[in-house]
């Protein structure tokens, strides 16, 4: 009876052994996906570092066009205000070498 007992502890120390290895390899393969997982969070994480990066460099350069472009709408108003200063005098020219005209054709008659 001691060997029957002898046996079946050592048949309940055996089972016991492969549930505990099961449960090891259970937990480790647990962790392997958990490490996996973390790695492609991480991996995802410095993309969208890289992209935020991206996107401040596009908006500093859209920025600065933004500025130019401000810039050269004030010379283009300047220009415009000068070429109306201009248009005026030239007209006034005109009217004046009309009168001019009108006079020359009154000495000459």
């Amino acid at each position: 009876m001691a060997a029957a007992s002898t046996g079946a502890a050592a048949d309940a120390q055996a089972r016991f052994g492969r549930s505990v290895k099961g449960l090891l390899i259970e937990k480790v393969t647990g962790c392997g996906t958990d490490v996996i997982a973390l790695t492609k969070q991480v991996l995802k994480g410095s993309r969208s570092a890289e992209l935020l990066g991206h996107a401040a460099r596009n908006m500093v350069m859209q920025e600065d066009a933004i500025l130019h472009s401000e810039d050269s709408l004030r010379k283009m108003a300047i220009i415009a205000t000068h070429l109306q200063y201009q248009q005026e005098a030239i007209q006034k020219n005109v009217e004046q070498s009309s009168n001019l005209q009108d006079q020359l054709c009154h000495l000459l008659k």
